[in-house]
């Protein structure tokens, strides 16, 4: 197999929370030089058709994606599933019941703000939302910087959404072993998506690493747009710890607000196997 030296296997269109359709990032990918792209929209497959429809025309390799959120250790963890059946029914039926909760925890979150004198948030919100189903805290951040109550989304869920602050509403979402095995039913491969960003003890970490494995999870993010230099060795060394093959992805969400564009990440360290080299069957 020729390798792909520029693979982004993680990002958002408008079907989550990202700011672009499926076919606006396609192009973006493909002008940045991305020769494998997944769109991996929260606990969502509806844009895949549409990913693999517009891949095509613009000459790049595609693979399926979706990144769905699961409750581990009392903290929310993202699950990749890549290369799988867009279509099979039990995946689309577990992740419409994952997205179940949002509704409710969004009339919360509002109610929340309103109590520090933040009123029609969660109207607010709505006017950022591709997907009402998927309405999400980033949504809510959109809505506080438009208003001019704070500068940036970061600044949002520094101050208003995250543990311990007016917006914060927690939500417990699918099992780790229902994330990774709606994947493999379908046919695809599970992965950990920027493993760097949970607020986890060392071994809480290994314990999910474990746990993962053990239920047939076979890679996690090394490259990925919120780590940092450091954490790229880091996780590259925890690859092959525990025998994980490393995937790469921006996690582009939008082009005023992500950390890193498609397909400017740097490339994954040469000791690893790309998960890609695991999904050369399932790339379309």
């Amino acid at each position: 197999m020729t390798p792909i030296r520029n693979a982004d296997l993680h990002c958002h269109s408008v079907v989550s929370d990202g700011t672009l359709t499926p076919e606006e990032l396609a192009a973006r990918a493909a002008a940045n030089g991305v020769d494998l792209w997944a769109l991996t929209d929260h606990d969502e497959v509806g844009g895949q058709h549409r990913a693999m429809a517009a891949a095509r025309a613009q000459g790049m390799r595609y693979l399926t994606g979706t990144e769905i959120s699961v409750t581990f250790a009392n903290e929310t963890v993202h699950i990749v599933g890549l290369g799988f059946d867009p279509d099979d029914a039990s995946m689309t039926q577990g992740l419409y019941d994952t997205r179940g909760g949002r509704g409710r925890r969004a009339q919360e979150m509002s109610e929340g703000l309103a109590r520090v004198g933040i009123h029609g948030a969660y109207e607010g919100a709505l006017k950022f939302v591709g997907n009402p189903e998927l309405i999400s805290r980033t949504h809510f951040a959109r809505f506080l910087v438009e208003t001019g109550h704070c500068r940036d989304t970061s600044e949002v869920f520094r101050k208003f959404l995250t543990e311990g602050k007016p917006g914060f509403v927690p939500h417990r979402w699918a099992s780790l072993k229902d994330a990774v095995q709606w994947i493999a039913n379908a046919g695809g491969l599970a992965v950990i998506a920027h493993p760097g960003r949970y607020r986890f003890t060392a071994n809480e970490e290994y314990a999910l690493f474990l746990e993962f494995k053990a239920h047939g999870g076979r890679a996690i993010e090394v490259v990925t747009g919120s780590h940092t230099t450091a954490e790229y060795q880091e996780y590259a060394d925890k690859a092959l710890e525990f025998g994980f093959a490393a995937s790469r992805g921006s996690d582009f969400h939008s082009p005023d607000e992500s950390h890193c564009d498609l397909g400017q990440l740097p490339p994954l360290p040469g000791s690893l196997q790309p998960v890609w080299d695991l999904l050369e069957s399932r790339i379309q």
